[in-house]
């Protein structure tokens, strides 16, 4: 008899915008520029849209801000409710 071997799907990765570490897609946030122009998080994965991805930590957070990685990467300006959101989520996290 043939052996069976078991198939291990790989993780996709994605880059943070703050600290530029690859780590797993699911340990990121996302930030998607969705087809109309508004910017929201998405925690599904499955919006569609452009997306930019953020470690689960406030100072990858502070240098994505500081530097507008999230602006230039999505090519559109971040309401203050994003960045107020990403903060309550992160804040949430730690706990």
């Amino acid at each position: 008899m043939a052996e069976q071997t078991k198939t291990v799907k790989k993780q996709p990765e994605r880059k943070c915008v703050g600290c530029s570490k690859q780590a797993p897609k699911k340990e990121l946030i996302r930030v998607v520029r969705e087809p109309n122009g508004n910017v929201c998080l998405d925690f599904t994965g499955k919006k569609s849209g452009r997306g930019a991805y953020i470690c689960r930590s406030a100072s990858c957070l502070k240098k994505a801000v500081k530097s507008k990685r999230l602006e230039r990467n999505l090519a559109v300006e971040i309401p203050d409710e994003i960045y107020k959101a990403l903060e309550v989520e992160l804040l949430n996290n730690e706990q």
